[in-house]
């Protein structure tokens, strides 16, 4: 799959298969997002893979939407030292999604509200910012990626996009 193909068919995936993804594959979705350009090249993430159930229970219950972490087969916890690097990390995390599309492996951000609570789940030291969790899995059967990609459901290009000016 090329990353055009990536970027069409890629969706969130909240329900997973009962399913455990190697750990080739999670490397290879951790290193993609090692490989996402950052401001100045200042990579100011740290990635924290998860695969401890309780640990993702616990997770999931520290967002209002977050609920998919509890039955992912990992999760990466996106880490940083700085607060004001949501751009850069937002970078990373999309390509360890697209990375995983093209492994057929699903995955869906999640944003955490109760972060203390995250990161005491997680034993973050307190200067550490951590507020964006990402489930990972294979998608199961209901959530398997469709052989024609539907019509639709995008703003049309002529509404998205202007050029030169407004």
């Amino acid at each position: 799959m090329d990353v055009h193909e990536a970027i069409r068919t890629k969706r969130a995936i909240r329900n997973f298969a009962d399913q455990p993804v190697p750990d080739d594959a999670i490397r290879a979705v951790l290193n993609a997002g090692r490989r996402a350009q950052s401001s100045k090249n200042t990579q100011p993430w740290v990635f924290i893979a998860i695969r401890d159930r309780d640990s993702l229970k616990k997770l999931s219950e520290c967002g209002k939407y977050a609920g998919h972490l509890a039955g992912a087969a990992f999760a990466v916890a996106i880490v940083s030292p700085s607060a004001d690097t949501d751009f850069d990390l937002g970078q990373a995390a999309a390509y360890m999604q697209l990375a995983a599309w093209e492994l057929g492996i699903g995955s869906c951000i999640a944003y955490l509200h109760k972060q203390e609570k995250a990161k005491a789940v997680l034993g973050l030291p307190p200067e550490m910012h951590f507020h964006t969790a990402i489930s990972f899995g294979y998608p199961a059967p209901e959530q398997r990626r469709p052989e024609v990609v539907r019509k639709g459901g995008r703003r049309p290009f002529e509404e998205v996009v202007r050029w030169e000016r407004w």
